[in-house]
């Protein structure tokens, strides 16, 4: 098996080295091959360090050093024994007090990147990120985990682009408890999910060029506890035939279905040139429509948001508002909104 591997490893070693990947003297790069243990080499890396994975792993990762960037090559990951993190399979974990009411970062873990890799079945995320700042999780897939697929807690300047989340329970992308999140989230699929993206007491960031379908939601952008969220810019989405069914719990105001994108308390989000299109419900609902504009749980009241030149059609209304806040929702390519008149 040691030469098996061996002709393997050397050809993949020979196109690196052409492409620049190896033979920097300030890093180091490692390889792990199949049943070969990741946590060993996000261990012993120093800053800057690439790590190639190869074959199948059934490991719980948390990364803590700045710079690490990890590539998975036909690489998969299902659960191992949880971490600290819970029973996730990347967790990128900064120096956080988690001891009061909300978490607080005492310093973050800086660029870890993580991509290429399939994660699958954990119980709580496929990806998940605390205190961290300037990561970047790109053409992953995560796949059928219970809570998130990739998401980013108490963190900025988080970039999520290419990947397919599909098949969690909560949200397929989500960013939340950041102030000053600076995230930026483009060209994912993601489907099939609770909410497809959910960006929860965060603000400033872009949603550009992806792809959410067949979620209860597509997009949910939500000022709870303790807010505020907003200052995010929707480009180029397409949300389209979310009418998945998604009975009430002990986390939902009520069953829901046959949303679009929700802004509910959110403040000062710009969408534009957006396809939000065919979100039926596909079962009970609180609430439905292509484009909601509405107060939140805790009573605030959306202000400033922006939507302008999206086709929001086939939708059950194509556009909501509450009629709370100062709002401008048009003009849009529409048929029928909830109060009349802004189609």
């Amino acid at each position: 098996m040691r030469g098996v591997r061996r002709l393997i490893v050397l050809p993949v070693l020979v196109a690196l080295l052409l492409l620049g990947w190896v033979g920097s003297a300030q890093a180091a790069t490692w390889f792990v091959g199949q049943g070969e243990s990741i946590q060993a080499a996000v261990d012993g890396a120093n800053p800057g360090d690439t790590i190639f994975v190869f074959g199948n792993h059934s490991e719980d990762v948390v990364i803590q050093t700045d710079g690490l960037k990890l590539v998975g090559v036909a690489a998969t990951m299902t659960p191992g024994e949880p971490s600290f993190c819970g029973p996730s399979g990347f967790c990128v974990l900064g120096d956080v007090d988690f001891s009061g009411e909300f978490p607080v970062v005492n310093s973050y873990v800086n660029d870890v990147s993580i991509s290429g890799f399939k994660l699958t079945g954990y119980g709580d995320s496929g990806i998940i990120a605390f205190g961290a700042q300037n990561a970047h999780f790109t053409k992953n897939q995560a796949i059928d985990n219970d809570g998130y697929g990739i998401a980013a807690f108490t963190s900025t300047g988080t970039h999520v682009q290419g990947n397919i989340t599909r098949g969690s329970d909560e949200a397929g992308i989500y960013i939340g408890d950041s102030p000053n999140a600076d995230a930026t989230i483009e060209s994912n699929v993601t489907m099939d999910n609770g909410l497809g993206i959910f960006l929860r007491d965060s603000m400033h960031g872009t949603i550009f060029n992806n792809v959410s379908q067949a979620n209860c939601a597509g997009v949910l952008l939500l000022a709870d506890n303790p807010g505020p969220a907003g200052f995010y810019r929707f480009l180029g989405n397409r949300i389209q035939g979310n009418s998945k069914a998604c009975p009430q719990t002990e986390d939902n105001a009520g069953a829901f279905s046959g949303i679009g994108i929700a802004i509910l308390g959110g403040q000062d989000n710009i969408l534009h040139g957006n396809q939000i299109t065919d979100n039926l419900p596909g079962g009970d609902t609180f609430i439905s429509g292509g484009l909601i504009v509405a107060t939140g749980d805790l009573g605030t009241a959306p202000e400033g948001n922006i939507a302008t030149g999206n086709t929001i059609t086939g939708n059950n209304p194509d556009i909501l508002w509450d009629g709370s806040g100062s709002n401008t929702l048009s003009p849009n390519t529409c048929s029928t909104s909830v109060p009349p008149g802004l189609c």
